[in-house]
């Protein structure tokens, strides 16, 4: 290990993520650097691409005091302390409250959605299961058939899905009305998969639809929050765990994350079906193409 190396807190063993070290030490730290400490939780992408100066007068100090912010953390200077910034947000960083305000700058606005997107794929990533996601690929490349099961925006999400895997050339529905997903499990054969989307995993419907399909022995994937009755349920639980704030906005982030986790899937059973699913695919966008116009020539 380089003498920089050893002198980097998250190189030598501790699994505190950098911004939770920040916020434990903010007592800790003088007046003028708590404003330090406090641009860098605000805006800690931004920060990490920042000049020292940037920072300095983003957070109204004094450029050596940024300097000595970043000693009290234990890096030698600026650049260490940004570079192990980007290694913690690149490693997952559990998301965080937006902390929006009514008047908050579009700039602002943009910046703390987007990051928190960011950070909940990549958290999501990060916590994925791979022994389960492994058995999920192999029951859908394996179905006769899937249905999909989502209410509301996890319904957004299924049907997205249907159409992914419907390009793959597999028998595929997404039902989001209770009644024809209860249908659905009634008469669904057992060589079929079922996917249920739900962030909270509590929808009393969707439980009742997916018991009377486990009873007669079809298995299902559950993408949901980890300990939800649904989790308990599934044959096979991807989780994705969010935080999504539903009190203010619609459901973004726990949609995102289903959304990925879909999309991993659909694109794990495309390469399992090899050249087959490869030359069909080619055939499908050589016949959506000819359906665009070609611009005129001159």
């Amino acid at each position: 290990m380089s003498e920089a190396e050893s002198n980097d807190p998250a190189r030598r063993g501790q699994n505190t993520p950098l911004l939770e070290q920040v916020r434990t030490l903010m007592p800790e730290l003088s007046p003028s650097e708590r404003k330090v400490a406090l641009h860098i939780l605000a805006r800690p992408h931004a920060a990490m691409d920042q000049a020292i100066g940037v920072i300095a007068a983003a957070a109204d100090v004094s450029e050596p005091t940024v300097v000595r912010f970043c000693k009290r953390l234990g890096y030698r200077g600026v650049q260490g302390f940004k570079m192990a910034l980007a290694r913690s947000l690149a490693t997952g960083l559990p998301p965080t409250p937006m902390g929006l305000e009514s008047d908050e700058p579009l700039e602002e606005l943009a910046a703390k959605v987007m990051d928190r997107q960011i950070a909940t794929l990549i958290h999501t990533r990060n916590q994925l299961p791979h022994d389960r996601l492994e058995r999920a690929i192999d029951l859908l490349a394996g179905a006769s058939r899937i249905e999909l099961f989502g209410h509301g925006a996890s319904g957004l999400v299924a049907q997205d899905a249907q159409h992914k895997f419907f390009r793959l050339g597999m028998p595929v529905a997404a039902y989001t009305d209770p009644h024809n997903h209860a249908i659905s499990a009634t008469v669904t054969p057992r060589d079929a998969v079922i996917i249920a989307i739900s962030h909270t995993g509590r929808s009393g419907d969707l439980l009742q639809s997916l018991r009377v399909a486990r009873d007669r022995g079809v298995p299902v994937i559950g993408i949901t929050a980890p300990g939800t009755p649904l989790a308990h349920l599934a044959s096979v639980t991807l989780n994705a765990e969010v935080d999504e704030d539903t009190d203010i906005y619609t459901p973004m982030l726990s949609r995102l994350a289903h959304l990925a986790l879909l999309d991993v899937l659909a694109v794990g059973v495309a390469l399992r079906g090899g050249s087959h699913t490869q030359a069909r695919l080619a055939r499908i966008k050589q016949t959506l193409n000819q359906r665009r116009e070609i611009p005129d020539s001159d």
